[in-house]
């Protein structure tokens, strides 16, 4: 394909520093790498720094699928897609199944992850410390001594004020016995499907300049107390509208002509593929 960028928009200077920062992550589990985060012609908080690891990764015969909250069509997800696009010719599609290399915001996709497929999460907010210590030297300082009692302490203030863990998205999860890691605001429906995944998992934070990672079969785990245990999100006898789907993660929707509420399948692509089946 002509274009007047470089392959993959980056230079090559650039691919290589964000690939070895890549490889230090993979090596050491849930841990955060520092890297030199490159300006993008879209702005921080948007996604830079899984752009830059798609980037730094992708090759001409990979194939791109690019998702935004469970959306293959939304203006983030569409506007990655055209510049990906633009600056190496490669396909993107919106079947799971068929990519290569996906770049996820806020998800992981319902249809289960292969081996020879990376996925990576954008993140906005890698250091899950943060919320009770401002101090990045602090919380360099706590991971190395593998200090987490402020973590589980959140987590038990929540239970003491709202009687269970009222953490929506991003539960911090336990990597490989290690560190605590942020696993980007994905919903708790998609915690478990970190642990042990055929996959590459990699994160990105453009902002604050962090890249890590969770490769494939690692050991992943929620935290949780033993009497007061990680729960997911559940729609118990609730069914997606359109494909019929059941103990999939659902968007709840509100219809203003019926005035009736109901649920859709978050993930598009998967709710259309089974629509597809069900009419062939």
């Amino acid at each position: 394909m002509q274009t007047q960028y470089n392959f993959a928009f980056l230079d090559e200077g650039s691919k290589r520093e964000i690939r070895r920062a890549t490889l230090k992550a993979i090596a050491i589990p849930g841990y955060q790498v520092p890297f030199a985060s490159r300006e993008l012609p879209i702005g921080r908080g948007w996604g830079t720094g899984g752009l830059q690891l798609t980037l730094s990764l992708i090759g001409k015969r990979d194939v791109l699928k690019v998702i935004d909250q469970g959306s293959d069509e939304s203006v983030n997800a569409v506007s990655i897609k055209k510049l990906i696009h633009k600056t190496t010719g490669v396909t993107a599609v919106d079947e799971t199944d068929r990519a290569t290399l996906i770049q996820s915001r806020h998800r992981i996709p319902e249809v289960p992850l292969k081996p020879e497929q990376i996925l990576v999460l954008q993140v906005p907010m890698p250091e899950p410390l943060r919320m009770y210590e401002p101090s990045e030297k602090e919380t360099k300082r706590l991971h190395g001594e593998k200090d987490y009692s402020g973590a589980w302490l959140m987590l038990f203030e929540m239970i003491m004020k709202y009687r269970g863990v009222s953490t929506g998205a991003d539960h911090p999860v336990m990597v490989h016995d290690r560190y605590v890691m942020a696993p980007s605001p994905i919903p708790k429906f998609d915690n478990p499907k970190m642990n042990s995944s055929d996959a590459l998992i990699l994160l990105g934070a453009g902002r604050e300049k962090k890249i890590y990672a969770v490769p494939p079969y690692t050991k992943v785990v929620s935290l949780a107390f033993d009497d007061v245990p990680f729960e997911p999100e559940s729609f118990p006898g609730k069914c997606c509208r359109q494909c019929g789907a059941e103990d999939v993660f659902m968007d709840e929707l509100y219809d203003d002509k019926t005035e009736e509420t109901y649920y859709q399948c978050n993930d598009t692509s998967y709710c259309l593929a089974r629509m597809n089946q069900q009419s062939s």
